[in-house]
């Protein structure tokens, strides 16, 4: 989020200056656009209609279905409606709906774009086309067409129909004529798909009436040439066979049970029961009579034993009538059972002879089944043709009656009517589309600068990108006037002062002089030997490597003996500016042996010694001068008498000076132009010089924008409260303290004093 925001605060402007050009060519367009009109009418499916319509018509029926409504919409979307509606209104003769006013922007536009039509040119004129009014109408039925707008209302079955157009009658005409365009074609559509089906239904009527006699009569021959007599709708051998059957089953039964009543009878006469009783000895009169003299006899012999004994002659002889009964109940059973036997045989003898007669109905049921099939397939041929020929003449009865009935399933609901106040431009529409691709546009391009902006802003910036210490900014200095050296030397001046290259001692307040106080404690932190030395290195030139160099070195001396070395040999910038008339310099030191002391030059103010780059020709070998032994005894002989070597480094991209140098010098300080140097070519150019990347005190970033450095600043960062910390800085050059002449001659003292009295 906080993100977010800082990109908001820095592209802004951008954005604002967006939303204003879009808004600014919105209100151009609402101030020269034509005010168009829309009218509008309704056309309802009528679902009330659907008994009448379904009684009347079976062609066309209501519909029903969501995709039924929407075929609708694109009916009145279709040519045929779009040229009824045109031929209605002579829309191709009317001047104003062909022409109509137009933006007077647009219309400049299409004219160029006419003329400027290569394809015309080489077209030429051309041929006339023979048929100019069909061309017309055909354009008049494009113009309808882009200005009309069908849609569904909801989930309804309404339809609304609006027409766009200059004039606010004109709207409402086209919108009335193409509903009753609508209308109309309903009607003619339903007409001529019933005389289309009349004409159709009438031909087939024919064939299907000859057809259907022709299949009636293969049957009936079919009958006659195989014997299939047919009686109540069936087979008289089918008939026979069902009632065969059904006898056959009857006997059977009347088998089994004749059959069951021989078997019970025999097996009481084999077992001797006497006792045993079956339904036709019951129904024997004969038996009956038998049992009654059985029982009285029984009775009386019961009662005589009782009386006189069971020995009496008249109980003997009772008892002996009594076995006669018996004798002779038994003889009954027997005549009984011999007419059940011959019941069984009569059964018998008539189940065998049902059974050989339905055989002989199955065998004839089977050879008609098989011929059947063929009969089968004649009938069903027949009942199709018959059914086909009823449904055709019935439908074709229906077909006549419905060429006269002007029934449709839709009608309008809303006519059309003039509108008051135009629809087109919508200012307020207008406005926020322009607003809003405004800010679109804005957005893209601000965040096509974000993604640009691949440059180091910030102190975390260069604590992620690199991982080295963030040692400060310095704020951008424009030069003062009258700062910079006359073209010819003043009699007996070596050293020339430059506004930038002691900005610091200037202004020893500032933010500038606390960045390079920060980077002398770095260097002091870091570097635990006596004798420093410092190179000042960047990335590219035109960093201001070399006036962070100057004014380090000069921060330095004022209160440590402190050497500056200018050794930029191809591109001596601290040369230029300190000492442009000196006649010898660091090669003279190096090539030709000279003192170090006799070339260097010495700032009256700060008592800074520096030693130029007098370059009097081309150094192809600098790489080589400063990676010498010379050199290095260079080093060990001044660092006997300075606390710091400054060394003004060439910059690490185009040459190698540096990485040459690199393992005499005790630590580097990186310098990186704000918003000037891409953040990737510092880190790959690191990566790629690992002993300047280990001995790195740290970074500064060079000409900063302090009102730009605000955009960039994260909440809760360091550089989020570089306002607060504005109370301690002090840009200006500050009035001079009222020092007292012994604290000055002290001051002057301790500068002169050699460094080891300090």
């Amino acid at each position: 989020m906080d993100g977010l925001i800082a990109i908001v605060r820095r592209q802004w402007r951008v954005v604002g200056l967006c939303v204003a050009v879009f808004l600014a060519l919105g209100i151009g367009y609402l101030l020269t656009a034509v005010p168009r009109y829309t009218a509008r009418t309704s056309v309802l499916i009528d679902r009330g209609n659907r008994q009448v319509v379904e009684q009347l018509s079976t062609i066309g029926g209501v519909m029903d279905d969501e995709a039924s409504v929407l075929s609708q919409v694109e009916l009145l979307r279709s040519e045929t409606i779009g040229l009824s509606a045109v031929d209605r209104l002579k829309l191709q003769d009317d001047p104003e709906f062909m022409g109509g006013r137009r933006n007077p922007l647009l219309a400049a536009a299409s004219e160029i774009r006419s003329m400027l039509d290569v394809r015309r040119w080489l077209r030429g004129d051309g041929p006339v086309r023979p048929d100019e009014s069909e061309a017309q109408r055909r354009q008049a039925l494009v113009r309808l067409l882009d200005n009309m707008k069908v849609s569904r209302v909801g989930r309804s079955y309404v339809l609304e129909i609006a027409f766009t157009a200059t004039s606010p009658g004109l709207a409402a005409a086209v919108a009335g004529a193409i509903a009753d365009a609508y209308l109309t074609d309903k009607l003619d559509a339903k007409y001529d798909a019933t005389r289309r089906a009349g004409n159709w239904l009438q031909e087939r009527i024919e064939e299907l009436r000859q057809r259907s006699l022709e299949s009636d009569l293969a049957v009936q021959r079919f009958r006659a040439e195989n014997g299939l007599v047919v009686a109540n709708d069936k087979l008289v051998s089918d008939q026979q066979l069902t009632e065969m059957n059904s006898a056959l089953t009857v006997a059977r039964a009347d088998t089994a049970r004749t059959r069951a009543r021989s078997e019970r009878i025999e097996a009481i006469i084999a077992s001797g029961e006497r006792d045993a009783i079956v339904t036709d000895a019951l129904d024997s009169s004969v038996i009956s009579s038998l049992r009654e003299k059985y029982l009285e006899s029984s009775k009386r012999e019961a009662e005589i034993s009782r009386r006189l004994g069971p020995d009496h002659v008249q109980a003997a002889r009772l008892r002996q009538d009594m076995a006669e009964y018996d004798r002779l109940m038994f003889d009954e059973i027997r005549r009984i059972a011999r007419s059940y036997q011959s019941e069984l045989e009569v059964a018998r003898s008539r189940e065998r002879q049902i059974t050989q007669g339905v055989r002989s109905a199955t065998d004839i049921s089977v050879a008609a089944g098989e011929t059947q099939v063929q009969l089968r397939e004649l009938e069903r041929a027949a009942e199709t043709y018959r059914n086909l020929y009823q449904t055709f003449l019935q439908r074709y009865q229906e077909a006549l009656q419905q060429q006269s009935f002007p029934v449709t399933e839709a009608r309008i609901i809303s006519r059309a009517t003039p509108p008051s106040a135009a629809s087109e431009p919508r200012p307020s529409l207008v406005l926020a589309l322009c607003l809003a691709l405004g800010c679109g546009v804005g957005g893209a391009v601000g965040a096509f600068r974000e993604f640009r902006d691949r440059f180091f802003r910030t102190g975390e910036q260069v604590r992620d990108v690199l991982g080295l210490e963030y040692l400060g900014s310095v704020p951008l200095v424009e030069p003062q006037p009258g700062g910079s050296p006359p073209a010819e030397p003043l009699k007996g001046e070596v050293w020339r002062k430059n506004g930038l290259s002691a900005f610091a001692t200037a202004h020893p307040s500032s933010s500038f002089a606390e960045t390079l106080r920060s980077a002398r404690i770095a260097a002091d932190v870091h570097i635990d030997r006596a004798h420093k030395v410092i190179g000042i290195v960047s990335m590219l030139p035109g960093e201001g490597k070399s006036t962070i160099a100057m004014n380090f070195a000069r921060t330095l001396a004022g209160s440590a003996r402190t050497l500056l070395i200018d050794a930029d040999l191809r591109n001596p910038g601290a040369t230029r500016t300190l000492g442009p008339h000196a006649q010898e310099g660091l090669l003279d030191v190096l090539l030709e042996g000279r003192a170090p002391a006799s070339a260097m030059l010495t700032d009256p103010d700060t008592g800074l010694r520096f030693l130029p780059a007098v370059v009097k020709r081309r150094t192809p070998h600098s790489s080589e001068l400063l990676a010498s032994a010379a050199m290095g005894r260079l080093l060990a002989q001044v660092a006997v008498e300075f606390d710091y070597i400054v060394l003004d480094l060439p910059p690490l991209g185009p040459v190698v000076d540096a990485r040459a140098i690199a393992p005499r010098v005790d630590g580097f300080i990186m310098v990186v132009e704000w918003g000037g140097t891409s953040r990737k070519a510092v880190k790959d150019t690191l990566n790629a010089e690992p002993q300047i990347a280990g001995r790195c005190l740290g970074v500064v970033l060079n000409k900063v924008d302090a009102a730009r450095m605000k955009l960039y600043e994260g909440y809760g960062s360091s550089d989020y409260y570089a306002s607060r910390y504005t109370h301690y800085y002090h840009e200006a050059h500050p009035d001079p303290m009222p020092v007292s002449t012994g604290a000055a001659s002290r001051m002057k003292t301790a500068r002169e004093k050699p460094d080891d009295s300090r």
